[in-house]
């Protein structure tokens, strides 16, 4: 008991802490919640061995028992673009290369039947900053804005749950999401209805603001697992999508008036028992980014930005497959690897955009393990590498400028991670 009234007090300082993240990986989200999963590719949707049900299965807590686990995630992206031939060529790399991601989970077994907990996560991000290049003139960068070019897109879910065991063999739960999320822009003035360029936002001022903007809402998860035998085990999980506040710094850069909502997600998956000591588990997931215009409307719309119809990223929905394995080597020592495959949202004719928010990874291979220290305390690590993945298309200056002024634009990024995490768990 003394323990868990510490870990309760805990959770406010991660969820402090958790705000300052960026981990954009499967589009802007992450490729696993939770130390365990990220070493398995993410795959975790019909694993029991972790606190973290509010984010990968709400039915989970039903089965994990009485544990908690705090990590901490050292995520390097490293971000470019290049604009070669017209008037414009240049190539720049985006500076801010490392980022804090902390992870909090805790669960406690109520009863036979009954499980609750609480995440509390970084759902994802995305981040740049790429210095001036003089690229329109003195002082300007690659965008034809002023000084320094970038975006900081956060968001943090306290995700409470509750799991019920319907028999030995079948549990439902479902965790509330709370959301705070948060962003900025700066060095998009010629977005802005700047001399020189054509209007191009219905809302003056409201575009690259380079305060922080935050938004709040309210979503929920909802999820299944079943024990089909001692060895097979099938999981899903549901969030609708969640309406959020709108970014009202920023009206006049967001469709509809700032709005960015978090789009609609669900996984499947299974997991076996292939041999005493060998996991094997295999998630599905699709991540619809079509349903928020913000994010999905093509950024060639010919409307004004912020109004219903604007111009967004044009991110397409997308399917990601996440595989693992689990070895229990020893008594002490469990090892992962997983391998993590996934569509790229983004498409040619949007590459102007998406300078901003270059989430164009499609694989990632993972390494991880668990020692355990004792018999209730623990330490696991996570290892991810995502090769370097790119996609090229005409500038939309070409547009806005006249012909020759753009040429070609190519956006890029690589990534890699290493995480830790300390575990306790108890009867």
């Amino acid at each position: 008991m003394k323990a868990s009234r510490k870990l309760f007090y805990l959770t406010p300082l991660c969820a402090l802490l958790a705000a300052g993240s960026a981990h954009a990986t499967n589009g802007y989200f992450p490729h696993g919640y939770g130390i365990k999963a990220m070493g398995m590719g993410g795959a975790s949707v019909a694993m029991t061995d972790n606190a973290f049900a509010g984010t990968n299965n709400p039915a989970i807590a039903a089965w994990a028992g009485n544990r908690a686990e705090g990590g901490l995630t050292f995520f390097a992206p490293s971000r470019s673009m290049s604009r070669t031939g017209g008037t414009l060529d240049a190539s720049v790399d985006s500076d801010s290369n490392l980022f804090l991601v902390p992870e909090f989970g805790y669960n406690r077994a109520i009863s036979d039947q009954i499980g609750v907990g609480v995440t509390v996560y970084g759902n994802g991000g995305m981040n740049t900053n790429y210095p001036s290049s003089d690229t329109c003139g003195p002082g300007t960068n690659v965008l034809c804005g002023n000084g320094n070019l970038g975006v900081d897109l956060m968001q943090l879910i306290v995700a409470p749950t509750v799991a019920y065991k319907v028999n030995e063999s079948h549990s439902i739960g479902i965790s509330p999401l709370l959301v705070v999320q948060q962003f900025k822009a700066h060095g998009l003035q010629a977005f802005d209805n700047a001399p020189g360029f054509p209007p191009l936002t219905g809302e003056p001022g409201k575009v690259t603001s380079g305060n922080y903007s935050r938004s709040t809402g309210l979503g929920v998860r909802f999820g299944y697992l079943g024990k089909l035998n001692d060895k097979f085990r099938v999981g899903a999980s549901y969030s609708p999508k969640i309406s959020m506040s709108k970014f009202d710094d920023y009206a006049g850069l967001f469709a509809g008036g700032g709005g960015f909502d978090i789009p609609e997600n669900y996984t499947l998956g299974a997991s076996f028992q292939a041999t005493p000591t060998v996991t094997v588990a295999l998630d599905y997931a699709r991540i619809n980014y079509g349903g928020v215009p913000s994010i999905a409307n093509p950024s060639t719309n010919q409307a004004s930005l912020g109004s219903a119809g604007g111009p967004g990223f044009g991110w397409q929905d997308i399917n990601v497959w996440k595989l693992g394995v689990q070895w229990q080597a020893t008594s002490q020592w469990t090892l992962r690897a997983g391998l993590n495959v996934g569509d790229n949202p983004i498409q040619s004719r949007d590459v102007t955009f998406n300078i901003l928010a270059p989430g164009v990874i499609t694989k990632h291979v993972t390494l991880g393990g668990t020692y355990a220290m004792s018999p209730t305390t623990e330490v696991s690590f996570s290892y991810m590498y995502a090769p370097e993945n790119s996609v090229s298309g005409t500038s939309l200056f070409d547009a806005l400028m006249g012909p020759g002024a753009g040429g070609t634009e190519t956006i890029r990024m690589s990534q890699q991670s290493i995480g830790i995490q300390y575990g306790w768990h108890w009867k």
